[in-house]
């Protein structure tokens, strides 16, 4: 009896040999013992962790924030587009849901910088810094609203030296009451100087325009406007390359912003989602801003209509809003923590870069979709960009800010407002 319980002890254990994996199977002696279960331990192990990652990517990206309470609008825009065709309400929350994503944009670059070294991600902060008003132009450029992209881009700059600065000066003079803040004047001078040079290349055609003076009619102030886009993204390249590599010293007003979170915060020294999840998150989040703006430019002359607002007052005053969102609250929270250095990187750099790169790269796109986009703004739009470049350049000159310089930029501001939406765009029925 022994014997016979023996041999089927011995037979149980070659079944359970034969019928396990083939791992065990090839192996052998106590290689098949020691080394069978570590693949599938692996496998599991791995599969677990990766879909950890994932939900801590979406929960940092997508959940964390206080501002993604917004992100439910984009698709509420969508279902009143179809379902209800009232573009005053598409407007509004397709307004409100680009506003987060924006953020998000920001966010997703500010993490790629990390990996990419300071240089690279300069760049970066310097073409995904405005993604989107360059996706909203885009969309309004191929459906021939060159007015529109023309206004938005307008107000944009408006929005950042008067309002947004203007804020800044005054919540820091409020919290700084019994001293001048201070911030370095070497920036601001060179960003000074290539808003000029903005103005220049803006005002030439205007003016060739309004005077009759041009060799052929419709046709020198296009080519006006692409040679000097052309020439003003030349000399953006070269501020790049100025800033970022021959002058690291000076500081930098497209990195700077940066900078200043890092030493904010000991959590900012560290990247909180990989390089392949950035990547992932600056397609995704590029792609929803795309779709959502395509609602929202659709949506604009039925807003106006509906909400009895010139399109002048929707492009120029509250299309910027919703770019720049992100954007005001960062330049107040830093000047209310004394760093006015950054504040002017986030203000002034962006106009900047939408001056010298946006609008230059739209010209060059539209000229590639064979769209007449053109640099000439208009007399009224090009006065009123001509005065608040001057207003704001003898604000900075000084190198000191205040409560008083900033409610002054605001009062300004509310007149650029009040001005605008009681003005009739002479091109709209054209458009």
């Amino acid at each position: 009896m022994g014997s016979i319980d023996d041999r089927q002890d011995c037979d149980s254990e070659e079944e359970i040999l034969v019928i396990s994996s083939p791992v065990i199977r090839k192996s052998h002696g106590s290689e098949a013992s020691s080394n069978g279960p570590f693949p599938i331990f692996s496998h599991t192990w791995i599969s677990k962790r990766s879909r950890n990652r994932v939900f801590t990517s979406i929960y940092i990206v997508l959940i964390k924030a206080k501002i993604n309470l917004l992100l439910p609008c984009g698709p509420l825009a969508i279902l009143l587009h179809y379902l209800t065709g009232k573009h005053g309400w598409v407007f509004f929350f397709s307004s409100l849901g680009i506003t987060p994503l924006a953020e998000r944009l920001g966010y997703a670059t500010e993490q790629l910088a990390f990996y990419t070294g300071p240089t690279v991600g300069g760049l970066l902060n310097a073409t995904f810094g405005n993604a989107t008003e360059m996706i909203i132009s885009i969309y309004a450029l191929k459906q021939g609203m060159i007015r529109v992209v023309q206004q938005s881009l307008l107000g944009s700059i408006l929005s950042n030296m008067l309002l947004v600065l203007g804020c800044a000066f005054l919540s820091g003079g409020l919290v700084f009451c019994n001293k001048d803040q201070v911030f370095n004047k070497a920036a601001a001078v060179v960003n000074s100087g290539l808003l000029l040079m903005a103005v220049m290349g803006i005002l030439f055609p205007a003016v060739l325009h309004f005077t009759h003076t041009e060799v052929h009619f419709g046709k020198s102030e296009l080519a006006l406007s692409r040679f000097s886009s052309c020439i003003m993204l030349f000399a953006y390249v070269s501020y790049l390359y100025f800033q970022l590599k021959s002058h690291q010293n000076l500081p930098n007003s497209v990195n700077e912003e940066d900078d200043g979170h890092e030493e904010d915060s000991d959590d900012e020294e560290v990247p909180e989602i990989t390089q392949w999840e950035t990547m992932c998150w600056l397609a995704i989040l590029t792609l929803w801003i795309s779709v959502l703006s395509g609602y929202l430019v659709d949506a604009i002359q039925g807003a106006s209509e509906s909400l009895n607002v010139p399109v002048a007052f929707i492009s120029v005053i509250l299309l910027p809003i919703v770019g720049n969102a992100a954007e005001h609250a960062s330049a107040i929270m830093f000047a209310m923590k004394d760093k006015l250095d950054i504040t002017l990187g986030v203000a002034i750099g962006s106009s900047t870069q939408i001056s010298m790169f946006v609008i230059p790269f739209c010209v060059v796109v539209g000229w590639c979709m064979g769209k007449p986009m053109d640099l000439n703004f208009q007399l009224f739009e090009t006065a009123t960009l001509f005065i608040t470049v001057l207003v704001v350049a003898f604000m900075l000159q000084e190198g000191t800010a205040n409560y008083f310089k900033g409610l002054m930029l605001i009062l300004c501001y509310l007149i650029v407002a009040a001005s605008f939406f009681v003005h009739v765009d002479p091109t709209s029925n054209d458009d």
